[in-house]
C-alpha cells in the first residue's frame, strides 16, 4: 500500500512516497516545491512515481492552495485526505481552547515528536520548535496533552518588517555573533536570538509547571540556521510533519 504524505507549508509544498503508512516504511521518493511551482507536479516528478493508494496531507497555506494541489493528484486514482486538528489522535491530547482551531502543521508535529520521543525511552515533557516562515514554540506534558505554545515571525518576516519600517534599514546577509558592530550582523543576529528566547523561555516554563527537564525537538526549513546558537539541548529533525502523519496514517489506515 504505497502512502503518500503532503506538507504543504506557507512557502513550499514537501511530498514522500512511503511504501506504507507507518513510520518505519522505506522512502520510495521525495520532493519539494515552491507553491508558486506546484500546477507543474502532475506533469514533472508525480508523473514518474508508483501510484499511492492512500495520502495524508497537512496543508496551512490555505483553500486555494490546497484545491491547487488536488488538482495534480488527479492522475491518481487515490482520495485527499487533510489533517483536521481534532481533541485526541494518536495518544496525544489537544489542549487549545477550541481544538480545532489550532494549525495542522503544529498538531501533525507533535504527534510526530510525541512519538519519537516514545521510542527514545520513558515518556517526558516536550518542546516542539517549527522553525519557517513562522516559528511556533509548542509544549507537551508528561502524558502527551498539549499544554499550548508561541507564534513569533520566523526570521524573513522579521527583517522584512524591520526594512518596510524602520528608515534606511535593508534585509541583510549578515553573520549571527555576540557582538554585532554593523547593522547587517546587528539585525540578523537580533532575529536569531529573538527566537532562541521564545524557545529557552518555553523550556524554562515546561520545567517549573512539570519539575521535569524537558525534550526539545526542533524541525523546519530554517532548523539548521537555528541549531548553531541554541544553547539548549535539542534533536534536529528534518521533518516532524511526515512523521506525524506517518503515525496518524498508520492508524486510519491499517
Amino acid at each position: 500500500m504505497n502512502f503518500l504524505a503532503i506538507d504543504v507549508g506557507n512557502t513550499r509544498l514537501k511530498w514522500a512516497l512511503h511504501s506504507a503508512p507507518r513510520r518505519d516504511a522505506p522512502v520510495l521518493a521525495q520532493g519539494a516545491e515552491f507553491l508558486e511551482n506546484i500546477d507543474k507536479l502532475a506533469e514533472g516528478e508525480w508523473a514518474r512515481l508508483p501510484a499511492p493508494n492512500r495520502m495524508l496531507g497537512c496543508v496551512v497555506a490555505g483553500d486555494a492552495i490546497k484545491r491547487r494541489v488536488e488538482d495534480q493528484m488527479e492522475l491518481w486514482d487515490v482520495s485527499a485526505n487533510w489533517v483536521v486538528s481534532s481533541s485526541v489522535e494518536a495518544g496525544v491530547t489537544n489542549g487549545y481552547d477550541h481544538p480545532a482551531r489550532l494549525g495542522a502543521d503544529r498538531w501533525v508535529a507533535m504527534i510526530g515528536a510525541w512519538h519519537r520521543g516514545l521510542a527514545q525511552g520513558e515518556a517526558r515533557p516536550m518542546v516542539v520548535v517549527m522553525v519557517g516562515t513562522a516559528v511556533t514554540v509548542d509544549a507537551l506534558d508528561a502524558s502527551g496533552r498539549f499544554l499550548g505554545g508561541l507564534i513569533l515571525p520566523g526570521h524573513g518576516i522579521m527583517l522584512r518588517a524591520l526594512e518596510s519600517g524602520t528608515a534606511g534599514l535593508r534585509v541583510p546577509t549578515g553573520n549571527v555573533c555576540p557582538f554585532p558592530t554593523n547593522t547587517s550582523d546587528a539585525l540578523t543576529s537580533g532575529g536569531t536570538y529573538a527566537i532562541a528566547g521564545a524557545v529557552e523561555r518555553m523550556v524554562q516554563h515546561v520545567r517549573q509547571h512539570t519539575g521535569t527537564e524537558p525534550r526539545c525537538m526542533m524541525t523546519g526549513g530554517a532548523g539548521w540556521k537555528m541549531a548553531p546558537s541554541m544553547s539548549l539541548q535539542f534533536e534536529l529533525v528534518d521533518n516532524l510533519v511526515f512523521d506525524g502523519l506517518l503515525e496518524m496514517a498508520a492508524r486510519r489506515f491499517l
